[in-house]
C-alpha cells in the first residue's frame, strides 16, 4: 500500500490533472487502482496508456503491487486493442526516467498496436551495443543476485 505521506496526486502533473477530470480524456478502462486512456499522440490507432490513479513518478517509486496490476491490465488491454485494431503485433513499453525517454513523470505503461513498416522502432539488440565478454555478464548477474538476496540492497 502507498505510504500516507507520499504518492498523492502531484500538483503539476498532466496525468494527475486528467485523472481529476481537468481535461478531456478518452477512457477505455478504469478500476480502483488504474485508468487507461487513448494516447493523444499515438504511434498507431489504439495506442493506450495504462496509468495508476495515485501519483508515482517512475518505476523506481511505484509499489510492486501497483506495477503488477498495471501490467495485468495492460496485458488484458493488449489482447482487446489488438483485436479491435487488427494489429499485426503489439509493444508494451515503459519509459522510466528522463534518460529512458520518459516525458510525463507519472509512471505509465504504453500499449502500442503495431503494423509492419509503421515507422516506429525499438531496435533490440541496439545497433550501437557491443557483446561483452561472458565474464562481464557473469559479474553483473552476480551483483544483481547478491543485491536481490540482501533486503537492504533490494529495497526501493
Amino acid at each position: 500500500m502507498p505510504s500516507s505521506n507520499a504518492h498523492r496526486h502531484a500538483e503539476h502533473c498532466t496525468f494527475c490533472d486528467l485523472i481529476r477530470g481537468a481535461g478531456e480524456v478518452s477512457v477505455c478502462y478504469e478500476d480502483a487502482t488504474a485508468i487507461a486512456f487513448m494516447d493523444i499522440q499515438p504511434v498507431n490507432p489504439g495506442h493506450t496508456l495504462v496509468v495508476p490513479k495515485d501519483h508515482y513518478e517512475s518505476l523506481r517509486d511505484t509499489p510492486p503491487e501497483v506495477v503488477t496490476h498495471l501490467f495485468a491490465v495492460a496485458t488484458r488491454l493488449a489482447e482487446v486493442v489488438g483485436r479491435v485494431t487488427k494489429a499485426e503485433g503489439m509493444n508494451m513499453v515503459v519509459n522510466s526516467g528522463a534518460a529512458a525517454g520518459q516525458d510525463v513523470f507519472h509512471y505509465h505503461v504504453h500499449v502500442i498496436p503495431r503494423r509492419a513498416r509503421d515507422g516506429f522502432d525499438i531496435p533490440l539488440p541496439f545497433p550501437g551495443s557491443e557483446m561483452p565478454e561472458r565474464e562481464r555478464l557473469e559479474t553483473i548477474a552476480g551483483l544483481i543476485v547478491s543485491s536481490m538476496r540482501n533486503p537492504v540492497g533490494a529495497a526501493r
